[in-house]
């Protein structure tokens, strides 16, 4: 089976951190900014963080070559287990 290619719009439009995030650039900050309000362009500014399922999604079906990143992020997603504190001891 050949190597799943990674879509070259995905390339980019997201880059992973080293914790397996995703981030992207929001929309609606190129042009017409006069009819834009204060409050919308200052919160598009920069780069924001994907929600994590939306984040799995895209590592899943349009980078693939993050296999790596994509595990450590469903890792720090599971449930940590709560050991229990002995107070009589």
């Amino acid at each position: 089976m050949p190597k799943m290619k990674t879509k070259s719009g995905a390339k980019k439009r997201f880059r992973v951190t080293a914790s397996g995030k995703v981030k992207f650039k929001p929309s609606h900050k190129r042009h017409l900014l006069m009819n834009k309000s204060k409050n919308q362009k200052k919160k598009n500014k920069g780069m924001q963080l994907l929600c994590d399922s939306n984040a799995v999604s895209v590592l899943d079906n349009w980078l693939p070559s993050q296999t790596g990143k994509k595990l450590k992020l469903k890792e720090s997603r599971a449930p940590r287990k709560v050991e229990a504190t002995k107070e009589g001891a």
